[in-house]
């Protein structure tokens, strides 16, 4: 989110650590657009401003200042022990994630990438997702974003990476893992050349020099990005595949996405988060407002921060906008990459939907808390740290463990890679069309459902040992 109030995830080996906008300078924290929250940090040191101990000593003022979790926070921790910042920040924070409540959210990084990120979207890469099969040791592809060069070589969803330089994957992940692979894959940065063999669906084996690229991460995609699906009972159902929060222009696009619908005359619909790492607020709420036509002036959601700043608490109230729906039923199609403003959106509908509400797929990694940015720019630092936490108008927001423990239905479905992404046919999108038509489902079971394939926990999305902010909200992307 570009704004002080931030839940933007991210996932590192299925460990998420959110992330947002914001901006300003020095050591304070600007609001994006649709906060009032302006958070004002203890300054940070005059001298030695970008050494090792000024920046480990602004971490720790302000983690004891703002944190959320003041009770969970180490502050016997000798900085001294360490020479890298997060690994202090990671020291810091310890007793909170031994307790699931900051999986790695709580992080430093770049002002100006992430700045970069939310307003552009743009990012150097392949521009593809890739999961990996944890038990045959084979690498897919999820999903290719137009105009990166993977989709422009010929790889898209269902591609299987066979090698990398001559190496082979299954090489790769006998002797390093996942980890082997990312490593393989090189730097995320432009430039950066790999030689792959890949495998389309239904094709041949390639090999191409491929180089890594700026690309903007397109959040709604033009090719199944937004669809109309038959119900199987004369009506339609509108389909909604969002890529990412992050990204500013994801508002157009989704008032665009709407617009449609209220023109068909569509009251129920599908939104796709399954690869949906989080992003701006402004946008989960903008989304929130969309399908709430008749819930204008009603709660979206309330923020809380600790007791010692409950002064910036706020309550967000749906609001009217020209394009809105009055939504009847919502699935939401989530999976262990769904995180933060994915997850803020369908537990804000939990009061008004009840049974009439559903996450489809398997459980979500559960995030329901965020950050504010503290910024000093003289380092191009920027300190994610978790503030706040986000609950409905009920005061449900506890889903530490993911949605599946406190939404109304469930729905058990695989991430069918083999069928391309808002097709009718695809498990997940299948078997959302049939809870929005009434029928039937198998529930989502404790250890979360299907994944791919029907494979239970099988398939994981592939993660980058030292992410970029764009690999933060985009969980499997390279």
């Amino acid at each position: 989110m570009n704004m002080g109030r931030t839940i933007l995830p991210s996932i590192v080996a299925l460990s998420l650590a959110a992330c947002g906008g914001g901006g300003g300078s020095g050591g304070g924290s600007t609001p994006g657009p649709g906060t009032g929250v302006t958070p004002t940090p203890t300054p940070p040191p005059t001298t030695g401003t970008c050494s090792y101990s000024s920046r480990a000593q602004f971490v720790r003022d302000t983690l004891n200042e703002w944190y959320l979790f003041p009770e969970l926070l180490d502050l016997t921790v000798n900085p001294a022990s360490f020479t890298d910042v997060q690994t202090y920040i990671d020291a810091l924070v310890a007793p909170a994630r031994a307790q699931a409540r900051d999986r790695y959210f709580t992080y430093i990084t770049s002002i100006a990438e992430e700045n970069r990120l939310i307003q552009t979207g743009s990012n150097a890469g392949f521009g593809i997702r890739l999961s990996y099969d944890t038990a045959a040791n084979r690498v897919y592809v999820l999903e290719a974003f137009e105009g990166a060069p993977g989709f422009a070589a010929g790889i898209d969803r269902g591609t299987e990476i066979l090698s990398i330089n001559g190496t082979s994957v299954a090489s790769l992940m006998a002797s390093g893992g996942a980890n082997a692979v990312s490593d393989a894959l090189g730097p995320t940065q432009a430039g950066v050349t790999r030689t792959l063999t890949f495998r389309p669906l239904g094709g041949t084996d390639q090999t191409r020099e491929i180089t890594k690229t700026e690309f903007s991460l397109d959040p709604v995609s033009d090719r199944y990005g937004v669809k109309l699906l038959a119900d199987g009972a004369g009506g339609q159902v509108g389909y909604i595949n969002l890529r990412t929060f992050i990204v500013q222009d994801a508002g157009p696009q989704l008032r665009a996405a709407v617009a449609q619908f209220k023109a068909a005359g569509v009251n129920r619909v599908i939104l796709d988060f399954r690869y949906n790492g989080g992003g701006l607020v402004s946008v989960a709420k903008l989304l929130g407002d969309l399908l709430a036509a008749d819930k204008t002036g009603q709660v979206f959601s309330r923020t809380v921060l600790r007791p010692s700043k409950s002064s910036e608490n706020e309550t967000d109230l749906f609001a009217a906008q020209p394009e809105a729906i009055a939504a009847t039923r919502i699935a939401v199609i989530g999976h262990s990459g769904t995180a933060s403003a994915s997850e803020l959106v369908a537990n804000a509908f939990i009061p008004y939907l009840g049974t009439g509400l559903a996450l489809v797929g398997a459980n979500t990694f559960g995030k329901p808390v965020g950050q504010f940015a503290f910024d000093r720019s003289a380092c191009d630092d920027r300190l994610r740290a978790v503030t706040f936490r986000t609950v409905n108008r009920d005061g449900g927001g506890d889903y530490y463990t993911g949605l599946a423990s406190v939404m109304p239905r469930t729905c058990a479905a695989g991430d069918d890679f083999l069928r391309p992404l808002g097709d009718a046919e695809e498990a997940s999108t299948k078997t959302a069309v049939d809870f929005l038509a009434g029928r039937s489902c198998t529930p989502i079971t404790a250890g979360g459902g299907v994944t791919a394939q029907g494979a239970g926990d099988r398939y994981r999305l592939l993660q980058s040992r030292a992410p970029t902010a764009a690999q933060r909200e985009n969980p499997g992307l390279f």
